[in-house]
């Protein structure tokens, strides 16, 4: 297992620790300061969705993904049987391609839509099997529970396993690395995000997105649990079609995570 720099250092800050407080008990206090310090940090550290403190962090694409001028529109919490077809459709009219990041237990009552986003192109990612929002206080057993069962799911209904995990809201703890390790994952957020699921102004959403917008950028919308304009339509439908526009306008291609990450 391969920690990250930080990691390993609160790990040898923690043996440290122990050993100073068996050597000298009256410095507890100054002792227990750096240790809740330290826990302060990696608290942090897991609220801050593009924080590579805990572990790998996939944020932005690789630079020669950069060089061609590709972005990734990245869509979660899906799929939803009501908006992921439009979605497809949407994506379809445009010939451009996007990772969708299931819900396992979603994408088990709704087969059909996962087999659709396959054999359109689409790559078809795990954003966990019950999308729960005390995950993040999870241990390896949690973890281990709500990405390995997504992953069985999500690999049996689109044929091939996924290659990577969003956390919901891009909320962790040190726990997480080493199960997307041990199940062959990598960690992916975003670049901009357009906070779909609250906004209910579909041109405040698409500004938010492409305001400083620059090629190798890792997009975030929501076919599911996404915030409805005054029409009650879901943001997506209206943002998608002239995100895409925008796109094409400042020559920008739209690709998988997968066609250009390792």
């Amino acid at each position: 297992m391969k920690l990250s720099p930080f990691m390993r250092f609160s790990l040898g800050l923690h043996g440290a620790l122990a050993v100073a407080l068996l050597l000298r008990p009256d410095w507890w206090p100054v002792l227990l300061a750096i240790f809740v310090l330290d826990h302060l940090v990696l608290g942090l550290a897991g609220m801050w969705p593009q924080s590579t403190l805990l572990g790998a962090n996939i944020t932005r694409l690789p630079a020669h993904a950069a060089a061609r001028r590709e972005v990734a529109i990245t869509i979660d919490d899906g799929p939803d049987p009501a908006v992921t077809p439009q979605v497809l459709a949407i994506l379809a009219a445009h010939g451009a391609v996007a990772s969708f990041f299931c819900i396992g237990e979603r994408a088990a009552r709704h087969p059909e839509l996962v087999r659709a986003m396959v054999a359109a192109g689409h790559a078809v990612e795990n954003h966990g099997m019950h999308h729960r929002n005390h995950l993040a206080f999870s241990g390896f057993g949690g973890w281990r529970r709500e990405v390995g069962s997504a992953q069985f799911t999500l690999s049996e209904l689109a044929g091939t396993p996924p290659r990577f995990y969003r956390a919901l809201a891009g909320l962790r703890n040190p726990f997480l690395d080493p199960v997307l390790q041990a199940l062959g994952l990598h960690l992916a957020t975003w670049s901009r995000r357009g906070f779909d699921t609250r906004c209910s102004d579909p041109a405040e959403v698409l500004a938010r997105l492409c305001k400083g917008l620059e090629p190798g950028a890792i997009l975030l919308l929501h076919d599911g649990h996404a915030a409805r304009d005054a029409a009650g339509q879901p943001i997506i439908l209206g943002v998608l079609p002239r995100l895409l526009e925008t796109l094409a306008a400042r020559g920008l291609t739209p690709v998988t995570l997968r066609s250009c990450l390792p």
